[in-house]
């Protein structure tokens, strides 16, 4: 039987589409090497980094929505079994590593391909429904005084090594079991980035995730994705838009 957790994974990645669906039926303290001088670094405020966060001016191919009360009310309960791992349990989550001054949140998912011309009914059918299998990323962005990006994102460097083996992550009451943490393809832009192909164990099968993390200055962007379809492509248009925003 697929854990509460699961159910609530690939219903939260469903969430955005799902409303698609309804509707369509600081650099100047950096050092040379991207360190932050931790004497003079300040963090933004939710406010400030909400006008850093992406939108569907910078997507127009996606919709781009808050993610829902729910989500972000359950998202400090994010934890593993291992805590070294635990930074791997908030991407998903929408969850703060660290202590940020603020924080800020976003969810995307493709537009549905519009059907050709003289397409039939079903075509066009198949066609609103085929952004249910879409990737749908969350955006996180968080942002902190002094060194707390940089410890922030190693934390997140770490983890990647250390759980590359699985461990336990517990969210929202539910567990559910990470088989495995391997790199991702790399991604360019920020000061520092990674990103991480995951593998969980939904229910007896596979279900395949990815998360990426871009340091720009004292800002941390987390991006998470993933697909009822199972498998979840990194979300590369909608990190690089975000870094680009990031400046």
């Amino acid at each position: 039987m697929r854990t509460a957790l699961v159910r609530r994974i690939v219903l939260s990645a469903s969430a955005v589409s799902l409303a698609l669906l309804a509707t369509a039926c600081g650099g100047s303290s950096d050092t040379a090497d991207g360190k932050s001088d931790a004497s003079a670094v300040k963090g933004k405020t939710a406010d400030e980094l909400s006008a850093e966060l992406v939108n569907e001016a910078d997507l127009p191919d996606h919709v781009v929505k808050p993610p829902l009360p729910e989500e972000v009310e359950a998202a400090p309960t994010a934890t593993s079994d291992r805590p070294e791992c635990v930074p791997l349990v908030k991407a998903p989550a929408m969850a703060e590593v660290g202590a940020p001054v603020g924080t800020t949140r976003v969810k995307t998912v493709d537009k549905p391909k519009e059907p050709a011309a003289g397409a039939s009914a079903v075509e066009k059918l198949k066609a609103k429904m085929s952004v249910l299998r879409s990737t749908t990323t969350a955006v996180t962005l968080t942002s902190y005084n002094g060194k707390g990006a940089e410890e922030a994102f190693a934390s997140f460097e770490g983890a990647g090594t250390a759980c590359a083996g699985g461990f336990s992550a517990t969210h929202a009451g539910g567990t559910v079991q990470v088989r495995k943490v391997a790199a991702g393809a790399p991604v360019q832009g920020g000061d520092e980035s990674l990103a991480y192909a995951i593998e969980l164990d939904y229910g007896g099968q596979t279900l395949n995730t990815q998360v990426v993390v871009v340091r720009k200055a004292n800002t941390l962007a987390v991006f998470s994705a993933l697909s009822i379809s199972g498998t979840a492509e990194q979300p590369t248009a909608v990190v690089a838009a975000q870094v680009k925003k990031l400046g």
